[in-house]
């Protein structure tokens, strides 16, 4: 085997080892990612959660306040389910 082709082998074994190296790095980053993404999501969804259940309770103390101040001819159903 010529020195010439020793050397492209070469080059061409140590290049397509950096290509998947490169790749297999930029596949490990991007699983981090979007595992963050997911995080996010969750934290998202319990301060929605949250957010919710305080309006709620606003809503149920006003209702109550309205309901002692307001004479109601016919009560609408409590929301909470409770009786």
């Amino acid at each position: 085997m010529s020195r010439a082709a020793k050397f492209t082998l070469g080059v061409a074994v140590l290049g397509s080892a950096l290509i998947i190296w490169g790749v297999h790095h930029l596949q490990i980053q991007e699983r981090e990612t979007m595992y963050l993404g997911v995080l996010r999501d969750e934290q998202r969804r319990r301060d929605k959660m949250k957010q919710r259940e305080e309006d709620l309770q606003r809503s149920l103390e006003k209702r109550e306040v309205y309901e002692r101040v307001q004479t109601v001819s016919s009560p609408a159903p409590d929301p909470t389910g409770s009786k």
